[in-house]
């Protein structure tokens, strides 16, 4: 009999490790890195927008601080999703006493945290060409 309610206490402590918060922290990793990539595309929408600005103008226009605003921004959304995944194991170490890919939370939040990693680079990536200034300047056309 006691065998029965220590299996049951056990069954209820394995069902209660995952808990709320845990899922929330570990959704945010996947949306926040996807907005990084998002948000660094933008930054290169933003460019392409003032070259043909500039090519309609058929004039050189200053140069968009709004793009080293979205390129940095996609940068600190791809870093900060892995550390709400780093977050997220210390609080699973802390509370369950699991290493993170032992809940299913904690293992999508590794998987997307792994995965971000090429996201990162690719932020970086759009980070250098914001601050990469063309060499030859964009061609404006046929302005006569």
């Amino acid at each position: 009999m006691e065998t029965s309610s220590s299996a049951a206490l056990s069954g209820a402590a394995r069902g209660r490790t995952v808990t709320p918060g845990m899922v929330i922290t570990a959704l945010l990793v996947p949306v926040v890195a996807v907005f990084g990539v998002v948000t660094s595309l933008r930054a290169e929408d933003i460019d392409m927008d003032w070259v043909h600005r500039q090519q309609a103008a058929c004039r050189h226009m200053p140069f968009p601080k709004m793009e080293y605003v979205v390129a940095w921004s996609g940068l600190l959304l791809g870093l900060s999703a892995v550390a709400v995944c780093l977050l997220l194991a210390r609080r699973i170490r802390r509370r369950c006493g699991l290493r993170l890919w032992d809940t299913w939370p904690g293992l999508l939040a590794f998987v997307c945290a792994l995965l971000n990693v090429v996201a990162i680079l690719l932020e970086l990536f759009m980070l250098w060409t914001t601050y990469n200034p063309y060499i030859p300047g964009p061609i404006l056309g046929d302005c006569g």
